[in-house]
């Protein structure tokens, strides 16, 4: 096991973040899982028996001391660090023209922010085992629609996927975008409703997450735009 590769994801106790920790576990990988809800990583950690090559970890993916701390325990739990993967992430499903401010500075820290600290952070480990990165996008990050600060946030996850491949590539460090659309995840909790239409599963998500990362050495893929069928933006 000191040789099998290790990820570090964050926002991994639900949803995307923790399908992909389920997939990677499978695969032979260990993973750490951080997030703000320490009884849901809990719950997560003995839903899958309490394996020895998953380690949990209470944070925020905002804060800088956090995010440094969470891969200096991985690298002190498991010796190395191969993968991150920048999951954590929320909507106030409002808009810019007519929303409420009080819940943006929180989504733009967390949405925007958090992937650039994360990177920040994990940088010198990556560069050690020529790692990859991966930003949870979104295809609203791609696709204007009408006042979403949301999709604002994405766009800015767009750009730093591209700013950062630009940066690590010479180091041997891949980076890959993964931006799904519509997908049954806790995001729309808030919405009040699942959005019409087929939606996406976060397994379907995580199957595109683990093929990017699983890729062999010397391939970079940058972006993958993940839609269900159906969807028409």
């Amino acid at each position: 096991m000191a040789d099998s590769p290790v990820a570090l994801i964050t926002g991994g106790g639900s949803g995307m973040g923790a399908a992909v920790a389920r997939r990677l576990l499978d695969a032979g990988h260990r993973v750490t899982v951080t997030g703000r809800g320490e009884e849901r990583l809990r719950a997560f950690s003995r839903g899958l028996g309490d394996p020895a090559e998953l380690l949990t970890l209470a944070g925020d993916a905002a804060d800088h001391e956090h995010v440094e701390a969470a891969v200096a325990a991985t690298v002190r739990e498991f010796g190395r660090l191969d993968t991150v993967v920048a999951n954590a992430g929320f909507a106030t499903h409002d808009s810019v023209v007519d929303g409420d401010p009080s819940g943006w500075r929180d989504m733009v820290l967390t949405n925007v922010l958090g992937p650039a600290l994360l990177v920040r952070a994990s940088i010198d480990r990556l560069k050690e085992t020529r790692g990859r990165i991966v930003l949870i996008g979104s295809v609203a990050g791609h696709v204007h629609t009408p006042g979403n600060i949301y999709g604002a946030t994405k766009w800015a996850v767009t750009g730093l996927a591209e700013n950062t491949r630009r940066a690590v590539t010479e180091y041997g460090v891949g980076v890959t975008l993964v931006s799904p659309g519509r997908t049954e995840t806790p995001f729309w909790d808030n919405y009040g409703s699942l959005p019409p239409g087929h939606l996406l599963t976060s397994d379907q998500i995580a199957e595109s997450v683990v093929w990017a990362i699983r890729q062999p050495a010397g391939v970079d893929v940058n972006t993958l735009v993940v839609r269900p069928v159906g969807q028409p933006v």
